[in-house]
C-alpha cells in the first residue's frame, strides 16, 4: 500500500510543477530518499500513516526551498541600485566611433536592448586612454569631452527602465588592431593608424603582434590614474554600474596571468604580486565611485592552458576583490593564450561563475552561449549565478527579455507603444 501511495505522490501536481521548469534533480533525490525509507519500513496498522507523513516531510525538504529561490525575473538589488530582472546585455565592442566619442549607433544599439526589457545594459569596453583601445574605432572616456555624448546614451537606457553600466578597459598588449570585419589583425606602430602597446612584460600575444613596452613602476601608477579619471567621467555621464575589464588577455588580465607576466618586482612572480595591479586599480577606482553604486569586475576564470590562470586562482582572487568592496564578479574565460583549446558550448562558462559564487560567497554574472529562456532561468534558480549576460543572442534579438518573460510566464516590461505585439 505504501508503494502505491508513493507512486501517486511522485506524479502529483507539485512534482509536475517542477517538471515544467525542467528541474528534475530534486525529484530524483526525493525518489531515492523514499526508496531508502521504503526498504526499512515494515507494513503495520499504523505504518501507512507514518509512511505518508515521512514522504510528505521529504517533499517539503526538497521543494520548499526551491520555491523561495530567485528566478530570472526576480529583481536584484546591489547596493543602492535595483535591476528589474537578472538579464543583462554583455559588453560587446561595436568598433564604430571616431576619436572615442559615442554616437547615434551606440544610442540606438543599447537603447533598443533597454526597451527590449533587459535589466542591465553594459556598454562596450570603454578605453581609459587612447593606447588602451582595441581598435582605432573604440569608444573612450580618456577626456572630459567624451562625457556628454555618453550621457545622451545613458539617458536613453535609463528612460527605458534599464540600469546603465560601463566597462572601463585597457587593451594592453592586445591593443592597436583592425576591426574584425577588416581582418582584425594587429596594426603595427609604423602604420599611421597604429601605436605602441604596453604590458607587464615584453611578451607579444602571438607572432603577429608587436612586443609590448614593459611598464615601469611609475607608468603603472599613470595607467591606474587613467582608470580613476575615467571613473569620475563615467559618474558624470550618468552610469550607475561600473565594471572593470580584467579579462580576455587585456592589460589587467595580462598582469595576473603567469602566461604573460614575467616580472620579478612587486607586480610579478607570486600570486599576491600578480594580482596587485588589479587590487590597486580597484582601490583607485573606489576613490571616485560612490558607495551606493555597484562596482564589479569581469575576469577570465581560466586561461584554458596548463600552467596558466586557473579556476582555483579565480576563487581566491574573488575573495580578495570582495574584501576591497567589489560587489559582483562577471565570469568569462580565456583570451590570454592564442594556443588555448576552449571547450565552447552552450553555457560552457557557467561552472566558473558557480565556483566563484560558492567559493568566495560573492554575487556573480555568467556569460557565454546562453540563448534559451529556460536555460537562463535554471542558472539563476540553481544558484549558479545571480545575473545572466547575453551577447550574440541580444544582437540577434534585442527583445529577448520580453520573449523570455512570455516563455516563462512572467510579467514583461513591454513598452506601451509595443503592447499590441505582445
Amino acid at each position: 500500500m505504501q508503494i502505491s501511495y508513493v507512486s501517486s505522490l511522485l506524479h502529483n501536481s507539485q512534482v509536475s510543477k517542477y517538471h515544467e521548469t525542467h528541474d528534475k534533480s530534486n525529484i530524483k533525490a526525493a525518489k531515492v530518499s523514499v526508496s531508502i525509507i521504503t526498504s526499512h519500513i515494515r507494513p503495520s496498522r499504523c505504518g501507512t500513516i507514518a509512511f505518508v507523513c515521512i514522504v510528505a516531510f521529504i517533499f517539503t525538504i526538497f521543494f520548499h526551498k526551491k520555491e523561495n529561490m530567485a528566478h530570472l525575473f526576480e529583481p536584484l538589488t546591489v547596493r543602492g541600485i535595483t535591476l528589474r530582472n537578472r538579464i543583462g546585455v554583455s559588453p560587446m565592442c561595436m568598433y564604430s566611433y571616431s576619436d572615442g566619442f559615442s554616437n547615434d549607433w551606440q544610442v540606438i544599439h543599447l537603447g533598443a536592448r533597454a526597451a527590449g526589457g533587459a535589466g542591465l545594459v553594459i556598454s562596450e569596453a570603454t578605453a581609459v586612454e587612447p593606447r588602451g583601445r582595441i581598435t582605432p574605432f573604440d569608444v573612450g572616456l580618456w577626456s572630459d569631452a567624451h562625457i556628454e555624448s555618453l550621457a545622451r546614451m545613458t539617458r536613453v537606457v535609463k528612460s527605458n527602465g534599464a540600469v546603465a553600466g560601463v566597462q572601463l578597459a585597457h587593451a594592453g598588449r592586445k591593443a592597436s588592431t583592425a576591426r574584425p570585419w577588416e581582418n582584425g589583425k594587429p596594426i603595427l606602430p609604423d602604420n599611421p593608424q597604429g601605436w605602441s602597446v604596453i604590458g607587464p612584460s615584453p611578451l607579444a600575444f602571438n607572432e603577429e603582434f608587436s612586443i609590448p613596452h614593459e611598464l615601469s613602476l611609475a607608468e603603472i601608477k599613470e595607467v591606474q590614474e587613467s582608470f580613476r579619471l575615467a571613473t569620475r567621467r563615467a559618474l558624470a555621464a550618468g552610469f550607475e554600474w561600473l565594471e572593470l575589464h580584467a579579462a580576455h588577455g587585456y592589460l589587467i588580465h595580462s598582469f595576473y596571468s603567469p602566461l604573460s607576466n614575467q616580472r620579478t618586482d612587486q607586480y610579478g612572480e607570486s600570486f599576491e604580486n600578480r594580482i596587485r595591479f588589479l587590487l590597486e586599480t580597484v582601490q583607485t577606482v573606489r576613490l571616485e565611485w560612490p558607495e551606493h553604486l555597484p562596482l564589479t569586475v569581469r575576469i577570465s576564470g581560466t586561461d584554458w592552458v596548463d600552467g596558466g590562470w586557473s579556476m582555483t586562482d579565480s576563487v581566491e582572487l574573488a575573495r580578495r576583490l570582495k574584501a576591497e568592496g567589489v560587489d559582483l564578479i562577471d565570469c568569462s574565460s580565456g583570451g590570454n593564450a592564442a594556443q588555448a583549446k576552449i571547450p565552447v558550448g552552450p553555457g560552457y562558462q557557467v561552472p566558473i561563475s558557480e565556483a566563484v559564487k560558492r567559493g568566495a560567497n560573492i554575487l556573480t554574472a555568467t556569460v557565454g552561449l546562453i540563448t534559451d529562456p529556460l536555460q537562463a532561468d535554471e542558472i539563476i534558480r540553481n544558484g549558479q549565478a545571480d545575473v545572466v549576460l547575453l551577447g550574440r543572442e541580444m544582437l540577434r534579438n534585442p527583445y529577448w527579455a520580453l520573449h523570455a518573460a512570455q516563455a516563462l510566464k512572467q510579467a514583461a516590461s513591454v513598452p506601451p507603444q509595443y503592447l499590441r505585439a505582445f
